[in-house]
């Protein structure tokens, strides 16, 4: 029997979630990738291999938040960038991580911001 670490089920997980999951320029995929310090995203289109739009949790607005506000807000402010590369609406990939918490607060925060997932 295998036993596996915390780390290499989650990319498990992953590989199993993008195997469904792609992104288009109309449609681009939300990429999250969360740490214990803090959250980051990226808005791909993956027929092109293009990040469209970032945010990074080490940005000056999101540095000094807590990781709950600082998800949301960083939601936000990948919305507000991705209206302005043209985007409206986009698939969310959460990166096998679970759909709680700060990756909640990050789509929630999305879907304030304007753009649809």
């Amino acid at each position: 029997m295998t036993v596996k670490t915390r780390p290499a089920r989650r990319l498990k997980r992953r590989r199993r979630v993008r195997a469904k999951i792609a992104g288009t320029a109309q449609r681009p995929r939300i990429s999250v990738f969360r740490s214990n310090r803090g959250i980051s995203a990226q808005l791909i289109d993956d027929v092109a291999g293009h990040t469209l739009a970032a945010v990074t949790w080490t940005e000056a607005p999101l540095k000094d938040s807590a990781r709950m506000e600082q998800a949301s807000e960083a939601g936000r402010l990948l919305a507000q960038r991705a209206k302005e590369a043209g985007v409206g609406t986009a698939v969310f990939d959460r990166g096998g991580y679970q759909y709680h918490g700060r990756v909640r607060a990050f789509a929630e925060g999305v879907r304030e911001g304007g753009l649809t997932v």
